[in-house]
């Protein structure tokens, strides 16, 4: 998931260590150490660096504190674990207990996921040539790099609410997504995909994802229980509009006063809205939830929609406004005008340009769902990834709507 807003270019992030052993006993802090990225939730350059500064293996646990606004760069503060005391500065602080804490954000949590993802290799035959690398771990995932002969294959934890993300895989095996070796509970693990992440993908490539995406979404028209029974979070126009109307209520103290007309306008025609969108002939389905250029990997031969644990179901243009966001604006009347005709091909009669139009601000709007649950989901000190959004999207969503009324549409 990422911002409304673009982000202003990140300071430099230094991480200051706070050790513990398996058991949770606390062994004391390490002085800061400088990475190469900004972003917080990129472990691996943290544990390089301390590795290479201190000799010292960890494995990084969670945020215990940051400082600024938004989730990149500056001082920051990680619980990391060791396996055995090392030579450590004192440490003062406490360590609180979080009924919402992660399994992989424990002490023993990212061991007990490695056991798991070795076992799930050695039933397929498949074993480590090199000790597994920690990627990523935040709020939202845990992602390990594990090198077994000829590939690289990839353990992903997840927490609850994206549970559903190894199920709905598992259920897609024949289409063009990872593939799952493995998967129980909010762990995932997945073979190597060919090629490269496609965040800078040309124009010919682009459309083929738009291609791929509406030709599953049309495969689901009509099944919307059967994904909902895999666990997939409910965006269809009853739900969605409870949903948006709740964020709205409790973010509106921090809205301006105009925003906060406009959005109650948004809600009280919210039905009508999505009664004309019904008119456009496209019918509920699957969602990604967070379709763009980034969670596509592979090749120009063949690619790999990624990362479906913001899935759910409704409305298939709900996917629309994040993709044409990344897109150049010299290719976008062109994705733009394919995505419209593969969804005319697909469903003779149909109208999804107008129905795209209609939901432009609904997107919006879901997005700002979408954030204020994980932060309804997570402990206190991951808040910081998130704590803005849901705000700056419903100001999103009252741009889009101010726009549409001077444009008529």
């Amino acid at each position: 998931m990422t911002s409304v807003v673009p982000l202003p270019t990140p300071k430099p992030r230094t991480a200051r260590l706070v050790l513990v052993t398996p058991d949770g006993a606390v062994v004391g802090s390490l002085p800061p150490v400088t990475v190469s990225t900004p972003w917080w939730q990129e472990a691996e350059p943290v544990v390089s660096a301390v590795r290479e500064r201190h000799g010292i293996e960890v494995t990084i646990l969670r945020l215990l504190a940051a400082q600024g606004e938004r989730p990149h760069g500056g001082p920051v503060t990680y619980l990391a674990e060791v396996a055995q005391p090392v030579p450590a500065e004192p440490w003062h602080g406490t360590l609180d207990e979080q009924p919402l804490r992660h399994p992989y954000a424990r002490p023993g949590g990212p061991a007990a996921d490695l056991a798991w993802a070795l076992k799930v290799l050695a039933g397929h035959g498949m074993h480590p040539v090199a000790a597994p690398v920690q990627i990523r771990t935040w709020n939202l995932s845990s992602l390990w790099r594990i090198p077994v002969e000829g590939q690289q294959v990839w353990l992903k934890v997840v927490p609850p609410f994206f549970a559903h993300e190894g199920r709905l895989l598992a259920r897609l095996a024949d289409q063009p997504v990872p593939r799952l070796l493995g998967h129980e509970g909010g762990r995932i693990l997945l073979a190597e995909i060919p090629g490269e992440d496609l965040h800078e993908a040309g124009l010919p490539v682009l459309l083929d994802m738009v291609t791929l995406l509406v030709g599953l979404q049309h495969a689901w028209l009509g099944r919307g229980n059967e994904l909902l029974a895999l666990g997939l979070p409910d965006w269809r126009a009853p739900a969605l509009t409870e949903a948006i109307t709740s964020v709205v209520d409790r973010t509106a103290s921090a809205l301006s006063a105009q925003d906060r007309s406009v959005l109650a306008d948004f809600l009280g025609d919210l039905s009508r809205r999505f009664a004309e969108v019904a008119t456009c002939g496209i019918g509920d389905t699957l969602v990604h939830g967070d379709f763009h250029p980034g969670n596509v990997r592979g090749t120009p031969q063949a690619i790999t929609l990624l990362d479906w644990g913001d899935s759910g179901v409704g409305h298939p243009l709900l996917d629309q406004p994040a993709f044409l966001s990344r897109v150049a604006g010299d290719a976008l009347g062109t994705v733009r005008a394919h995505w419209v005709q593969q969804w005319r091909q697909a469903v003779p009669g149909s109208d999804p340009e107008r129905a795209a139009a209609l939901l432009a601000p609904v997107a919006a709007a879901r997005q700002a769902v979408i954030y204020q649950r994980f932060l309804d989901r997570i402990e206190p000190a991951e808040w910081p990834y998130h704590s803005v959004d849901p705000v700056e999207w419903l100001q999103e969503t009252a741009v889009l709507l101010r726009s549409e009324a001077q444009s008529g549409t």
